[in-house]
């Protein structure tokens, strides 16, 4: 069992530093420009996203773990992000919509997903390397599926397409469509909040699938039976 959830121990290295001293060590080193030497705006935006993830539960999630075991953080992460994916589908099913303290917790997560990804690409000056790239792209697009999920639950909370949704699945559906940018007609947003959250949504598949996914793409280095076939 620990071969299958941590993989192999032997092949971890034991970090030096704990998540939060390293992400406060992050922040130090973009102020001084220890890595890059930018500034202004771009400045500002580096150190904003890097000192945005001490405001989320994940980098503390992930402190916990360490404090288990360094071997277990990826674990720990994995399972919050199923957590993250699994809440707004238990608001949509048991219509949670009307505690305002769910919807602003789900918000609240959903920020922490939205500026991880380009954390990790432009605000990472001395974070280590992922253990795995495949495995970044995996939560890449669990992420994007937990953007989905709460989505759908947004446009639950309040009348901002042309028909009430008559199924909680409905909200997953036209969640799903509209990042796609299909549109069928069925679904449509005709209040000012509706088009606000369809249009933020667009901008985020853009954002996650276009020009993130393409990064974790140029990092991957694929070891396979072809490869094999081909130096024999």
């Amino acid at each position: 069992m620990k071969k299958l959830f941590l993989g192999n121990l032997a092949k971890i290295p034991k970090p030096e530093y704990n998540p939060v001293q390293k992400r406060v060590m992050n922040i130090k080193a973009i102020w001084n420009n220890n890595h890059q030497n930018d500034n202004g705006i771009e400045k500002i935006v580096r150190l904003f996203l890097s000192s945005s993830q001490l405001l989320f539960p994940g980098v503390y999630i992930k402190y916990l773990a360490y404090l288990k075991g360094y071997e277990y953080r990826d674990l720990a992460l994995d399972l919050y992000v199923i957590l993250k994916i699994a809440f707004p589908l238990f608001i949509l099913i048991y219509e949670w919509q009307s505690y305002h303290y769910v919807i602003y917790i789900m918000i609240y997560l959903l920020l922490e997903t939205v500026l991880y990804i380009p954390t990790l690409i432009f605000a990472s000056d001395i974070i280590s390397k992922p253990r795995s790239y495949k495995r970044s792209m995996l939560l890449l697009f669990l992420n994007y599926i937990e953007i989905i999920f709460s989505f759908g639950v947004l446009y639950s909370c309040g009348n901002y397409l042309n028909k009430p949704f008559t199924h909680w699945f409905d909200a997953i559906y036209f969640s799903t469509i509209n990042s796609a940018s299909i549109g069928y007609g069925d679904f449509y947003p005709i209040t000012i909040i509706g088009k606000i959250l369809a249009t933020a949504q667009a901008f985020l598949f853009l954002f996650f699938v276009v020009l993130f996914l393409n990064f974790f793409t140029a990092k991957i280095k694929v070891k396979g039976y072809f490869d094999i076939e081909n130096e024999s």
